[in-house]
């Protein structure tokens, strides 16, 4: 085993940094079982480092029955065989160090799988020593629940255990039973699975759910929600799980010296760092603020607020300008997709024909905010949302609610390499987990390498031009008003101060640069063009423009 103590360089390298996430099961199979493997990442490293990103985030590996695709754990410690070994993994790690990647790998931690050693211990009986490691209760005394806690993949939050003769939480599926944080031999647990990754060099933790860890200890109902016109919630007629507020289910504030102690592990490794998944409705930014400020929890956590069908000058002003007023000395990381949500360019086009547009414009946006950014394994190559039969699917939160909701299996089908290749190249094998959508083909990566005007190029042009501007890895962003529906705002650090203009509508749009600026001096965009004349910026529709002020 190669083991990696310490990770060398600046211990602030999160701060601005790229993240490219990895589906592992899509990225690329070695072995012809149509499932990709963690050999199939390495592979593939090199290519990941040519888009000029600073560390990857590896969705769970961990070994699970797979209930929710690996975020059902039941060894924390251990590579499923599905994906490999231990000794795969640190190939993988020095392959990055080699080439100058972080890694970063996914931490679920508010729940189990079922067949966890520990659950099946704690269900056998209610004076085990593990009998108090997860959420249960007595039955209220006509049998039902104790409480009106739901669960996020439909139906109640507990599941009756005829063994103990008490309901179990479950804020997933039944199978993910909920850990009891409120215990504090959990917590050590817990925090040893993470030192455990830590002694073997992995950079930094994304934390899944991390406002799920505590539960109210009275377990309170939750009451109804009452969503206003800028809610970023679920359709209340799709899930009922959104037509509660979630005061005691989640984001309770135990979970304050938990992180706390969490942080504490992680600052003896040099150069460690964290991300937090932050779902809680209309409170994300604020409960994002109270998770990495004080230097003393998260460094930085990302929330869902980006990822809505919004891609709009106002809603990004909205989300952004709040984040920037809650969020004073915490750090944010923003994503247009991930592996829960529909792909954006799916989400962001109006017509088919404009698919490359919009993705190239949404990533030109995305590296110009402040913050960290994630970037989800092909996006960059502009992939649409897969369309699945229900036969295909996988996702249980599909099969659930389809056909109101499709699931995530539409945005987790295979990475596409070659265009000339069974499956895209992804599988020698005769089949695969999910399809391969024959209109992802003919965007592979092999056939985007060729043509210098593709998304792919386009990706790694920008990512360069982020590089290029010290101002955009962290410094200030001050939004200013506009004579028309167009996002502009300067970034500015030290001496360089950059104003940018993106029009997010599909038609012409002027912006009057402000007379206190001076004299301004373009920059060339990668992927855009827009004129200037006499201080009046030109826009076409879906267009950008920066310039040095």
């Amino acid at each position: 085993m190669t083991t990696l103590t310490a990770a060398k360089g600046d211990p602030n390298w999160w701060r601005g940094a790229v993240i490219y996430q990895v589906y592992p099961r899509s990225f690329q199979d070695t072995t012809g079982d149509g499932i990709g493997d963690i050999r199939g990442i390495t592979q593939r490293l090199p290519y990941i480092a040519s888009l000029g990103v600073d560390a990857i985030w590896l969705s769970p590996f961990f070994t699970s029955p797979m209930a929710d695709m690996g975020y059902d754990v039941s060894d924390y410690c251990n590579v499923d065989p599905m994906f490999g070994t231990l000794s795969d993994f640190d190939e993988m790690m020095a392959e990055c160090e080699r080439l100058g990647l972080k890694v970063i790998i996914d931490q679920v931690i508010s729940h189990t799988s079922d067949q966890h050693p520990w659950f099946i211990e704690s269900r056998s009986s209610r004076t085990n020593p593990r009998a108090d490691w997860y959420v249960w209760a007595d039955p209220k005394p006509d049998g039902t629940a104790p409480n009106n806690w739901l669960s996020i993949f439909g139906g109640p939050g507990w599941e009756w255990d005829g063994i103990r003769k008490q309901y179990y939480m479950h804020n997933f599926l039944t199978s993910q039973p909920d850990l009891n944080f409120h215990n504090p031999q959990v917590q050590e647990a817990m925090l040893g699975t993470v030192k455990f990754w830590l002694e073997r060099g992995v950079h930094g933790f994304r934390l899944d759910t991390v406002n799920y860890y505590f539960h109210d200890k009275e377990l309170r109902n939750n009451p109804p929600m009452v969503y206003d016109a800028d809610s970023t919630g679920l359709e209340t007629d799709t899930n009922p799980y959104s037509m509660q507020n979630h005061l005691y289910d989640k984001s309770q504030p135990e979970n304050i010296e938990f992180l706390k102690k969490l942080r504490s592990l992680l600052d003896q490794y040099d150069c460690r760092t964290t991300v937090g998944e932050v779902g809680d409705g209309d409170r994300s930014l604020t409960t994002l603020s109270i998770y990495t400020s004080g230097n003393d929890k998260l460094h930085m956590c990302y929330t869902f607020d980006l990822l809505s069908p919004k891609f709009t000058a106002d809603h990004i002003r909205k989300v952004v300008s709040k984040c920037q007023e809650i969020v004073t000395n915490g750090w944010v990381c923003w994503a247009f997709s991930n592996h829960d949500v529909q792909r954006h360019v799916s989400r962001f086009i109006e017509t088919p024909d404009e698919r490359q547009r919009v993705a190239k414009l949404a990533i030109s946006v995305l590296a110009s905010l402040r913050g960290s950014i994630c970037l989800y394994q092909g996006e960059e190559l502009g992939l649409p949302e897969a369309e699945l039969s229900f036969e295909d699917l996988r996702d249980p939160y599909g099969i659930r609610f389809w056909p109101a909701f499709k699931g995530r299996d539409g945005c987790r089908t295979p990475m596409v390499w070659d265009s000339k290749a069974a499956h895209g190249g992804f599988s020698p094998g005769p089949k695969t987990w999910l399809p391969v959508p024959t209109e992802h083909v003919t965007l592979a990566v092999d056939t985007q390498e060729d043509d210098p005007n593709s998304v792919l190029h386009h990706y790694r042009q920008t990512l360069a031009f982020r590089r290029s501007h010290t101002a955009l890895f962290d410094g200030d962003l001050t939004f200013l008003d506009t004579q028309a529906d167009l996002l502009a705002f300067v970034r500015e650090k030290g001496e360089e101060r950059l104003l940018f203009v993106f029009n997010l509508t599909r038609d012409p749009q002027d912006f009057l640069v402000p007379a206190s600026f001076g004299s301004i001096t373009p920059v060339s965009m990668p992927g855009f063009d827009a004129g200037l004349e006499d201080k009046v910026v030109q826009l076409k529709g879906l267009d950008a423009f920066c310039a040095k002020i």
